[in-house]
């Protein structure tokens, strides 16, 4: 029985013999089959083939964790270190020896919370060796390929995981799609931890919104509306997106809402 992975997406499946014939997260329009067709890999066989994690502080209190060669959709997961307990921002594929200790010397994982669906990866192994619950809008609940008692589902519009981290449903790229305010982060000035629910473009002193990334589908004017409406009345200064160096590193909100009037913009406005 093996807990196979899904090479593309990096969703990490329930123990079964056989490969399975698809990845629902990847078959979804959202997402995609790779040019070689569906591929499976296992945590050991990531190991055997040289795939091993990097560790970055990002900022005081907060370590990047990514994979190298990158893997999948290639997104790191960030570690919020606060006196209540660590917390895990969105996951990768890859847990090891070495990831266990790292981790561990940080004072180990008390939560786990995943933006949304892309992410979920290797989440039950790393919940499991930890004896960290895993936080997920229940929204998204159909897109859990391994379903475990470490899983627990919140509802709502937000969710306080500590009393300086609170979980904010923003939708749009997935309807669960979830970020993590952080008020103290950034020396207290706030950070927003977005995944790409708000992603970072390569002009980093703005960010963007879309329905799917890799397709190219964008989303209507009403959802980005509302996820505008929806993160303005928080205080951050600046926002992680979902792999390293993907960072707005000042004015974080006044980007986030100047982009979605700028998205808005460009729906209405005709071709130059």
């Amino acid at each position: 029985m093996e807990h196979w992975i899904c090479v593309t997406c990096g969703s990490q499946f329930a123990a079964r013999e056989a490969q399975p014939l698809v990845c629902p997260i990847c078959n979804d329009q959202r997402q995609y089959v790779g040019y070689n067709g569906q591929q499976w890999t296992t945590l050991a066989e990531m190991s055997r083939n040289g795939f091993h994690n990097v560790f970055k502080e990002e900022e005081p209190n907060l370590l990047g964790i990514g994979t190298e060669p990158s893997f999948a959709i290639g997104q790191r997961a960030l570690l919020v270190q606060t006196p209540q307990g660590n917390v895990l921002w969105d996951c990768i594929s890859l847990l090891d020896e070495q990831t266990l200790a790292e981790v561990q010397q940080r004072g180990g994982i008390a939560a786990i919370a995943i933006s949304h669906p892309h992410y979920y990866s290797s989440m039950v192994a790393w919940a499991r060796h930890f004896n960290a619950p895993i936080y997920l809008h229940e929204a998204d609940r159909q897109w859990v390929m391994r379903p475990d008692e470490h899983i627990i589902f919140w509802s709502g519009e937000t969710h306080s995981l500590q009393p300086d981290l609170t979980l904010i449903r923003l939708g749009g790229h997935f309807r669960g799609g979830t970020v993590l305010h952080w008020p103290a982060g950034f020396d207290g000035k706030g950070a927003l931890l977005s995944g790409d629910i708000i992603t970072v473009v390569a002009d980093r002193q703005w960010v963007s919104f879309m329905y799917s990334y890799p397709n190219l589908i964008p989303l209507p004017a009403y959802e980005v509306n509302r996820i505008r409406d929806t993160i303005a009345p928080y205080r951050f200064e600046r926002l992680y997106g979902a792999w390293f160096g993907r960072v707005v590193m000042q004015d974080a909100h006044q980007a986030v809402l100047r982009s979605a009037d700028r998205y808005l913009q460009a729906l209405e406005r005709p071709l130059d």
